[in-house]
């Protein structure tokens, strides 16, 4: 397929390129040889009449003038992905390939049982796994990298449609002895006024879960935080008796090597969490597929999470969602 001799494989190359800086890095990724690649850039270049890259000997980097053109062949890629979907997918949903990223707070936790649950249902969808973080992770949404993503509202961005899945509640773990642990079976849940960032243990920056964190403990972040680069991780410091943290619902069932260390209780604040959505591209012809399958996969919620979120919260939501150009479906 070719316009005036520019190839689709053209385009992928130059954005491959882009993406790694480096022209070795790029053709491994695309499976072509270096000098076939350099060759075909340099090909597209003079199609183009313009420098896309600016070339030293230690890096590949765009050139000013090739932002709006790399951005442009983004586009082409990916309208040229949906033009394939419409074809393949016409009449027959929920009867191919789909690729489904979560953020790595929620994937290990939520994956196995929405596995389970979609088998059952769509035995003809095969279902592709990943896990990041939200920016990234809503970045090859758009990019046509992933059909759908699960991640926590808010949604920054626009160009997106989305539907509210479920309330994932937060609770405090603490080692066993902790000030906040737990005293006795029935004890009665904890209140947020409580909590102090000078004793909180964070995840890294770029997890959503640590801004949540943050927002819900009283006092401005510790300049010298210990944080961990995810979730279990941070698990194992506390059961170390490292401090304290507020960790989702999800992520604490079926645990047991380290039970004994740590101290789980529930907060008084009904909206201590966080609320998980289907996210797509609204732009995509599949639309009402995936409002079908938000919809099971409301239905069909674990138990440690809640499908009634109060109608303040979602009607927030709608007007932030209005104001950042996001489309709520329902």
């Amino acid at each position: 397929m070719s316009l005036g001799g520019i190839t689709l494989r053209d385009l992928e190359y130059a954005l491959a390129v882009e993406q790694h800086q480096h022209f070795g890095k790029a053709a491994e990724a695309v499976r072509v040889s270096q000098p076939t690649l350099s060759e075909q850039i340099r090909k597209l270049e003079d199609q183009l009449g313009i420098v896309l890259f600016e070339r030293t000997n230690r890096t590949v980097v765009p050139s000013i003038k090739s932002q709006a053109v790399l951005r442009q062949m983004e586009v082409v890629l990916v309208e040229t992905q949906r033009l394939l979907d419409v074809a393949k997918h016409a009449g027959e949903p929920f009867s191919s390939i789909l690729r489904v990223g979560a953020i790595a707070t929620l994937g290990p936790y939520y994956f196995p049982y929405l596995l389970k649950k979609t088998h059952k249902q769509f035995p003809s969808l095969a279902l592709r796994l990943t896990e990041g973080r939200t920016a990234e992770l809503l970045q090859s949404l758009r990019r046509g990298d992933l059909d759908c993503v699960l991640v926590a509202m808010p949604i920054e961005g626009s160009g997106l449609a989305w539907q509210q899945l479920f309330f994932e509640p937060f609770f405090l773990v603490c080692p066993v002895g902790h000030p906040l642990a737990a005293k006795g079976a029935g004890e009665q849940p904890l209140s947020l006024s409580r909590l102090k960032t000078s004793g909180l243990l964070l995840l890294e920056e770029g997890h959503c879960l640590r801004e949540h964190a943050l927002s819900l403990c009283r006092g401005p972040a510790p300049v010298a935080q210990r944080h961990a680069t995810g979730l279990e991780t941070l698990w194992h410091m506390i059961a170390a008796g490292e401090g304290y943290s507020l960790l989702p619902s999800l992520s604490l069932q079926h645990r047991q090597m380290t039970d004994r260390l740590v101290s789980v209780r529930e907060i008084e604040e009904p909206d201590a969490g966080r609320t998980i959505a289907l996210v797509w591209r609204a732009s995509d012809p599949r639309s009402r597929e995936f409002g079908v399958f938000a919809d099971f996969l409301q239905g069909n919620a674990p138990l440690a999470v809640r499908t009634n979120v109060s109608p303040e919260k979602n009607a927030e939501e709608k007007v932030k969602g209005k104001k950042r150009g996001v489309k709520r479906v329902r």
